[in-house]
Formats: C-alpha cells, structure tokens, sequence
C-alpha cells in the first residue's frame, strides 16, 4: 500500500512568517519518512507557493531569522530549491496537510478554509474555532460568556482610533497603569508593548496598529504566567491537558516578548509549575474548558495568570501554538510522556482520520 502523502505547508504573508519556517523545521525533521511521504511547500512573503526541496533546517542561525525574501530565496538556506506553482496546487493530490502557520492569513481561519473548500484533510482546528482563538478581543467575550475569569481590557478599532481617540484614551487610563498593548490578531508577541502613561500608550498603539488596524489594551494583572497544552485524544477519550508549566522570562525583561520566545537563552520553562496541586487541576480543567469552548481539535496551549492572592485569570488560548522542539505546548507534552515525533504523528493520524467537510 502506498504510504499517506502529507503536505507540509509554512511561511505566509505576515510577521510571523520566520516563526512559521523554524516550526516547520522542526516538523520536517520529526515527521517519519519511512511512514508518510512528505510534501514541503513554503508560502513566500509576498504570498507566493513554492515547492521546497533541500535541507528544511530552519532555525535562527547567528542571531538572524530565516525569511523567504521577495525574490522567492530563501535566506540563509542556499541548499533549498524553490519551484513557485499555483496557490492550492497539488493540495488534492494530498492526505492531508499539516498546516505550521501563525499570524493572520494561517492561524485565522484564512488557511483553514480554503483547505476545507477544496476537500482537503488538515491538522488542527477548523475555520471558527482557528478565527475566534486569533482575534484577541472576541476570544474574551467568549470565555467570559462561558464563565472564565479575564482581566480588564479596551479594544481600539481602526475608526475608533481615527475618530474618537480622546474617548479610547480615556477609558485606557482608567484601566491604571500600566497598561500592554498588543494587536487584537497577531501572535509570537509582535507588535506589543508596555505603556506607563498617555505619550507611550499613544506610541503603544500606533506600534500595535502596524501589525493590526483592530488593538487591545490590557490591565497589567500582578501574576505568574503557567500554561498548559491541550491534545485531542485518538480514542474519543477527553482531551488531554499536560502538566502546567511556568515561563520563566530571563534577563531582566518584564513581559514574555519575541526574544524571550524563541531565543532559548532568554526564557526557561518550569514543568511541573510549582503550585498547589488543587490549583494545578482546577488550571488544566479551565484549559480544557477553553479548549471546548471554542470547539478546538489537534493540540492548543492554553495561558493563565496566576495571582498572588491564589486566583487564576485566563489570558489567551492558541489553536495553532509555536511547533518548534523547544515551543511550550511540544515541552509540556513532553513531561507528560509525549515526545516531540510522537506529537507530530498523533496530530498527523488525528487528521487521517477526520473527515472533510463541516466540522
């Protein structure tokens, strides 16, 4: 029998394109060549396809981040051999594709659909699911609809900021300071900041506003971060929650930003977090309450305060979170006995098995 054909497909046409490239590295060298034939098609910058051969290694290399560049090379990786083909091209002609995309036009939803509408098999959550985890502002209102405890935020629309930006201003300040700023549908930290009065909010927003025109402006919560992967199960079982691990951010920063997410030097990860063991279980509850709630499938992280006045706050969850080896999600399933190929063929078979159409 012919072995399973599984695309996989990375890049795209946002900020989180070199993110995208190292995840899929990742995923390349994992992924078990004497099991499945695998498909890498990159999607460039300028929102290009192209069939990629050679070495998929990506990774920051000398403190530069791998891109596909307007021209179709691929920096820094002179081995590979880009074929450019039409968008979607061959997608029919696979099992299933393994989506490792972030950001806008790939986590949202965007990617999702236009798998979906050509009968294509994917790893991961589908349209809605992928769409409302992306957008920052509508998660919340759902979460809280389902009784998660959120902390304290103004959304800034691009009319709103144009319009009315006395009034945005305003309701900020009275959130206290200081206040994070960050895109309303972005993600790996880009594009946000931390503002300590009205001039560096101003300067916050129009930061956020190069990555989305749609912003959110947070109430700083006095807390720890821990966070916990979610993984659907293959036998109809619950989904899995992992042991709760705690981001440690080092060097001095005050908020877990880019570097701190994928320089490794920069961020460590405490697995299991040290809490008390009726908090740790009431977190991986809320997480697989998120998880449901959304209606998410594959593998989603899920993040949560943790104040010291022992209460836990659910700040975001992510459908299609950071894939690389050294990503959170892949390290706390790790300590809960799931290594990092195994992720990738579970996700692989979870999709195998799924049919296209409606979800």
């Amino acid at each position: 029998m012919s072995k399973p054909r599984v695309a996989v497909v990375f890049g795209g046409r946002n900020s989180e394109h070199a993110v995208s490239l190292m995840g899929a590295g990742s995923v390349l060298q994992a992924i078990d060549t004497s099991k499945y034939d695998v498909i890498p098609i990159g999607i460039t910058q300028d929102g290009r396809w192209v069939l990629v051969g050679g070495d998929q290694r990506y990774a920051i290399e000398g403190g530069q981040l791998p891109v596909v560049d307007e021209s179709g090379t691929l920096v820094a990786l002179p081995s590979s051999e880009l074929v450019s083909i039409e968008p979607g091209q061959g997608l029919g002609e696979v099992d299933v594709v393994f989506p490792v995309m972030h950001g806008p036009f790939a986590e949202d939803g965007t990617i999702q659909g236009l798998l979906e509408m050509a009968g294509v098999r994917y790893v991961g959550s589908g349209v809605l699911a992928s769409a409302a985890g992306m957008d920052k502002a509508f998660m919340k209102t759902v979460m809280a609809a389902a009784g998660l405890p959120i902390g304290r935020y103004v959304v800034v629309r691009e009319r709103d900021w144009r319009l009315d930006r006395e009034r945005v201003l305003k309701e900020a300040e009275e959130l206290g300071w200081p206040v994070f700023v960050k895109p309303a549908r972005a993600g790996s930290s880009r594009g946000i900041s931390k503002a300590h009065d009205r001039a560096s909010l101003e300067e916050a927003v129009e930061l956020a506003r190069e990555h989305d025109p749609k912003v959110l402006i947070e109430a700083a919560i006095d807390g720890r971060e821990v966070e916990c992967a979610v993984l659907e199960q293959l036998d109809d079982q619950p989904p899995l929650a992992s042991q709760p691990g705690e981001v440690i951010v080092e060097g001095g920063q005050d908020f877990f930003d880019f570097e701190a997410k994928y320089y490794p030097e920069q961020m460590s990860l405490t697995v299991p977090a040290d809490l008390p063991t009726e908090v740790a279980e009431e977190l991986r509850a809320m997480a697989v309450k998120a998880y449901e709630t959304l209606g998410c499938e594959g593998v989603s992280r899920v993040d949560f305060f943790y104040t010291p006045e022992g209460k836990l706050i659910f700040n975001e969850i992510n459908t299609l979170p950071g894939f690389t080896s050294l990503s959170v999600a892949p390290q706390l399933l790790a300590h809960s006995g799931i290594d990092y190929p195994q992720l990738v063929d579970h996700l692989i078979q979870l999709a195998l098995r799924r049919e296209p159409g409606l979800r």
